[in-house]
């Protein structure tokens, strides 16, 4: 029997099949995580900082913050949140292949990871740079005085990528021990199986406050890299795309507005300005473009705070559990105070 090809129909058939057939519509991420009734989150491994264990399990810190945020705007509950902790080596394959929904933690915004992995990046949410820690009596000073030294990294990393770059470019033959577990680097480095280990700077500090004695640890000045870190999402779905990307707007602009965790239920029921009406939904609909309830701003700065409160509470020098990353004058301080956090308007 002859097989039937497409392109062997007649015009009249294709015409007709073109009226009849109907294409099946994927559903949307957001419909999957409502019916499934819980967020799927992707973070690392406990780190002080941005993601943090506690010893009755519940999960801390400001990458986790951001998902507690996104599934306060879906569900109205920070709660609803499943938190999935996994190594750098698999974690864009588990959010391509949709085991997670997305993924918030110490993942850096690169063109070939934006391109090629089936991924996009939605909103930074930190500024930080690659840099290197020794021990205190050691007596290095500088990066530059790492000529030959063997450094811890993990591997499947912008870090490893750009440590053998800075090594090439300033001939410091760095001999790099490779891991795939933070915690394994770790100790390696404090049994002295490395010389150096390096890391986003902000990944230092976590992993310097989580050591027995923080002050026998140095983080070098100089810092090699620009680590934009983001959330993620698989790429093929707008509407999620703007849900995680326009949360992390919401935390950032409401620090700018003034909106706090304390005042946000009396700042709806009295809006200073216009914007503020419209973010915290008393007035206009922008949520009807994101398929939430008119709430969301709302929800999400009452369960988490704004982005100024998280990074005090999580990062900041000024909390005991945050990890001493001073924030006023830096990238991450917010734009009106000579920093690059900014979010675009709600209007």
């Amino acid at each position: 029997m002859k097989k039937l090809s497409l392109l062997g129909l007649g015009a009249g058939l294709l015409a007709a099949l073109s009226f009849t057939a109907e294409p099946a519509v994927a559903e949307s991420t957001l419909d999957i995580v409502k019916k499934r009734g819980h967020l799927r989150c992707q973070i690392g491994t406990p780190a002080p900082g941005f993601y943090n264990l506690k010893s009755d399990g519940t999960w801390v810190g400001s990458d986790v913050s951001v998902c507690r945020a996104v599934a306060a705007a879906i569900f109205g509950d920070p709660n609803k949140v499943e938190f999935q902790s996994v190594t750098s080596t698999v974690r864009f394959t588990a959010l391509a292949n949709g085991e997670s929904d997305m993924l918030s933690r110490t993942a850096t915004w690169t063109l070939f990871r934006d391109t090629q992995l089936g991924l996009n990046f939605t909103a930074t949410n930190f500024y930080d740079g690659q840099g290197f820690m020794v021990p205190k009596d050691s007596g290095i000073k500088s990066s530059l005085e790492l000529k030959g030294a063997t450094v811890c990294v993990l591997t499947g990393t912008t870090t490893e990528l750009n440590l053998t770059d800075y090594s090439r470019t300033n001939n410091l033959d760095i001999q790099p021990v490779v891991f795939q577990d933070t915690n394994v680097r770790n100790e390696t480095y404090l049994k002295g199986g490395c010389d150096a280990i390096t890391n986003d700077k902000s990944g230092l500090a976590s992993n310097k406050a989580g050591f027995p004695d923080p002050g026998a640890h140095t983080i070098l000045p100089e810092t090699i890299s620009k680590e934009p870190l983001a959330p993620a999402v698989r790429k093929g779905d707008g509407q999620w795309y703007d849900i995680v990307r326009w949360t992390v707007f919401a935390l950032i602009a409401a620090e700018e507005m003034g909106i706090t965790q304390a005042n946000v239920d009396d700042m709806a029921k009295n809006p200073p300005s216009p914007e503020v009406a419209r973010m915290l939904g008393v007035e206009g609909e922008l949520h009807k473009g994101l398929g939430l309830d008119k709430s969301w701003a709302h929800w999400i700065v009452k369960s988490v705070g704004n982005y100024g409160e998280i990074y005090g509470k999580y990062m900041g020098d000024k909390s005991p559990d945050g990890i001493g990353i001073a924030r006023a004058g830096s990238q991450n301080d917010l734009w009106t105070r000579g920093g690059l956090m900014y979010a675009p308007p709600f209007r």
